[in-house]
């Protein structure tokens, strides 16, 4: 017979927990128990374990262990590292910016600009910038999509230009004009030394100097966009892991019938 913590229904579980001082969950609740990998510009020996840990108990990590060490360089090592977090967050006061709207979709997606836009829109999409992966952009794009969701070239009442990798942002914005396009979507996969950032205050900076940014919808997406940091650089959405093209459509829609645009 169970006893404890598994005797509770879910229901049950969510009365008694205080979510204003929350930690992460290993074995027990709020024990903080946690795991972080990291590399260290020393030799794999005991003196750089030591390093590790030493770093890993200035991080907020109490009884760090050292569980994986593996020689990189002969000057690098890449560390796994096992502790207990001492900090708590207040889940209860967490303010975030988000997509409020609710996702339909592709058939949805359809009769919706069939009845409030009436007509096909333009949809143009592109790894702006140096970077040179398409993953991001094709799942979103595509007409075979990914995971089960079609690409907006599937979708009938979308017209979807895919221009591909390492598009200098100043081509993406005359294609964009050239074609009419309604909603601008931009993927962004490499991120060292925050050069996506770079890129995406580019594109919206060109765009606003001629004078298109009030003329369509711009999104931008990839792993380490979020949808605040999108607004923060300008654009009218972000999307990161988990968004589908259904998920881009019903925001793209929706905030053209919003603004007025058909």
């Amino acid at each position: 017979m169970s006893s404890g913590l598994y005797d509770m229904s879910a229901k049950d579980f969510d009365k008694t927990l205080d979510l204003s001082a929350i930690k992460p969950y290993g074995d027990t609740m709020n024990d903080g128990k946690v795991q972080l990998s990291f590399t260290l510009p020393v030799a794999n020996n005991d003196r750089g374990m030591e390093a590790a840990r030493i770093l890993a108990k200035k991080m907020g990590l109490t009884e760090p262990n050292v569980a994986y060490a593996r020689t990189l360089d002969a000057e690098f090592t890449f560390y796994v590292v096992y502790g207990s977090c001492t900090h708590t967050v207040d889940y209860n006061n967490i303010k975030i910016q988000a997509i409020e709207d609710v996702s339909m979709e592709m058939d949805e997606v359809d009769a919706y600009i069939k009845e409030h836009i009436g007509r096909k829109i333009v949809v143009i999409g592109a790894s702006t910038g140096t970077d040179a992966h398409t993953v991001g952009i094709d799942a979103i794009m595509n007409r075979k999509g990914f995971a089960g969701h079609y690409g907006l070239e599937r979708y009938e009442m979308i017209e979807a230009l895919n221009m591909g990798a390492q598009v200098p942002n100043e081509e993406f914005l005359a294609k964009a004009r050239e074609i009419h396009a309604d909603v601008l979507l931009v993927s962004q996969t490499v991120t060292q030394k925050n050069i996506h950032i770079m890129n995406l205050t580019e594109l919206i900076e060109l765009a606003e100097a001629e004078g298109m940014r009030s003329k369509c919808v711009m999104c931008c997406g990839g792993a380490r966009i979020t949808h605040e940091l999108a607004k923060e650089l300008g654009f009218d959405a972000g999307f990161g892991p988990g968004k589908f093209a259904n998920d881009v459509a019903t925001f793209c829609v929706k905030e053209m019938v919003r603004r007025g645009m058909k």
